[in-house]
């Protein structure tokens, strides 16, 4: 674990292999070894070492969901909602869940249901601002502005430094004809270093 904290996932990688050897029942071990594989792009890896942990322990909630990370990277959307809906299943509190399977509904252009696991994801998780920020996302396809606008405030008020977040507001007040708010998003957007935003201030801000 020290290993990984330190970025070095081949180190860690082998000194879980070597507690796996030691003790084939390891769960964390295997969940561990597969979010160092994880890290190093290995996805398959990973699932092989989430499922085996869920072989030993059915009722590993976190296991699941870390194999849904792996298969939304490998673009297997639709067996990413299912590890997610397992996961949240076992535990019904279990925010990640609810928010992997909306990323992944939001890709599969299937917005109004990502917005419903985004929602559940927020009410469990209120204080993590890309929730969100991924909600706006999807509420932004659906060209609903005002709504996006809204979990973009919300966004920024949890971490008032991200960049992102204001550029991504003035676009919102774009579309809404509100281009004092949004040129002041975006001068606040640039500020903060997006390089994007300054773009928009040159073309549509006096």
């Amino acid at each position: 674990m020290a290993k990984y904290d330190l970025e070095d996932c081949n180190g860690a990688t082998a000194d879980y292999t070597t507690a796996i050897e030691i003790d084939p029942n390891y769960t964390s071990a295997y969940r561990n070894r597969g979010n160092a594989k994880y890290d190093l792009e290995d996805y398959n890896g990973a699932i092989a070492d989430y499922t085996t942990a869920i072989e030993i322990d059915p009722n590993y909630a976190i296991a699941y969901s870390n194999k849904g990370n792996a298969k939304y990277d490998l673009e297997d959307y639709n067996g990413a909602i299912a590890d997610y809906t397992t996961a949240i299943e076992i535990d019904p509190n279990f925010a990640n869940g609810y928010y992997g399977k909306g990323i992944s509904k939001m890709d599969l252009g299937d917005y109004n249901d990502a917005i419903i696991d985004y929602t559940e994801a927020i009410a469990l998780d209120s204080n993590n601002s890309y929730i969100y920020t991924y909600r706006e996302i999807t509420k932004y396809y659906l060209a609903d502005y005002r709504g996006a606008i809204a979990d973009y405030t919300k966004a920024i008020a949890l971490d008032p430094n991200n960049g992102f977040f204001y550029n991504n507001r003035g676009i919102s007040n774009y579309f809404l004809s509100e281009m004092e708010r949004a040129c002041d998003d975006w001068f606040r957007a640039t500020d903060l270093g997006i390089r994007d935003a300054n773009e928009y201030i040159v073309e549509y801000c006096n």
